[in-house]
């Protein structure tokens, strides 16, 4: 919607608002598309779930961005799946039903196949530091960057999940073995590991997980730890977690949908670039900040699953290697799947095989 300063009556700002389904679009625009003087803009930000350490990235964002801007632009977040369901983020970039959204992976990976590389086991992200030049390097490999163009997608930054862990009821899986039967919550590489070890996996979205858990239609759920367990409060209902298993992770970027970005001044693109850093910064530090609470209350309440360093070493070399390599067999002739994994390995100085 274009808003001229001259008609900003109270009655026409309220009735285009009911015109578009209450969706403000209040930026008035020059021919070249760059923003006027005394404009202002407001970007819709499609979110699932709570606020929770995760979305901190997309709150930075906003804080900043409004911030350096003196409220000229502005960032409206959307939680609880109020403009869009979680698996269908998309979807709704794709036909410009908001400029921005939290998009997971592992809910889509029809939608992204080549993105799903980053849910693969045992990738070498261990640290803050690895999980951003992994990261980072992913977003700018041409079969990502197509995949999604194609939805009027421009990948902005990481939430930088960090690795997940398992918390369930019932008999703790204090050896590799205990797996077996067990029906887990646990998409993208984590759920055909899982699946290896025989354990039924199922990719339900977060806010199924609680219910499942208590029910007992799941054994365990994998979330990023410690954040995702405690902001879907999985450890109310469950009675042990894993704290070092760590099969991998997932990815769920901030995606703006590129018609918007591309009718953005040269000044804002360069803002947005600009706050990257920072808008990182507050993520990570978010995720540790989390753990120091929630840890100790984990430790107190529940039974901490431990696995030794060998443990972990078999589990990268057998079942791990074995979802990697089909994982790039089954995507090889759809883009370069192989090169995808090696620039994994790569951007941390190492080597797959």
């Amino acid at each position: 919607m274009i808003v001229s300063p001259r008609v900003k009556s109270a009655t026409f700002f309220v009735v285009s608002l009911l015109l578009i389904g209450c969706a403000e679009r209040g930026e008035e625009q020059s021919p070249s598309g760059e923003l006027t003087l005394g404009s202002s803009l407001v970007w819709d930000v499609s979110l699932w779930g709570n606020p929770r350490a995760a979305t901190e990235a997309v709150e930075a964002l906003a804080r900043i961005v409004e911030d350096r801007t003196a409220g000229a632009w502005r960032m409206r977040l959307h939680y609880g799946e109020a403009v869009s369901k979680a698996r269908e983020n998309l979807d709704g970039l794709a036909i410009g039903a908001f400029e921005a959204a939290m998009v997971c992976n592992f809910y889509h990976p029809q939608k992204n196949p080549a993105l799903m590389v980053l849910s693969l086991p045992f990738l070498p992200m261990e640290t803050e530091q690895n999980s951003r030049r992994v990261r980072t390097a992913v977003y700018s490999h041409p079969a990502v960057v197509a995949e999604f163009a194609r939805w009027n997608g421009t990948l902005y930054t990481s939430t930088y999940l960090p690795q997940y862990e398992f918390m369930g009821t019932g008999r703790p899986p204090i050896v590799i073995e205990d797996w077996r039967g067990k029906t887990v919550r646990a998409g993208g590489g984590i759920g055909q590991v899982m699946r290896l070890l025989g354990a039924t996996p199922t990719s339900s979205t977060a806010t199924e997980v609680y219910t499942g858990v208590q029910q007992g239609t799941m054994d365990a759920a994998s979330f990023p730890f410690t954040y995702g367990h405690v902001a879907y409060r999985i450890h109310e209902v469950a009675d042990w977690f894993t704290s070092n298993l760590s099969p991998g992770s997932a990815d769920c970027p901030i995606v703006f949908a590129s018609s918007a970005l591309d009718a953005l001044s040269d000044e804002q693109r360069r803002l947005l670039e600009a706050i990257r850093e920072e808008v990182d910064t507050a993520q990570f530090a978010a995720y540790r900040e989390i753990d120091i609470e929630n840890l100790p209350m984990l430790r107190h309440s529940l039974t901490e699953v431990t696995y030794t360093t060998e443990q972990r070493e078999i589990l990268q070399q057998t079942v791990g290697r074995e979802v990697i390599d089909n994982w790039i067999a089954a995507n090889e002739a759809d883009f370069d799947a192989r090169g995808l994994v090696e620039l994994v390995f790569g951007a941390v100085g190492r080597t797959y095989p």
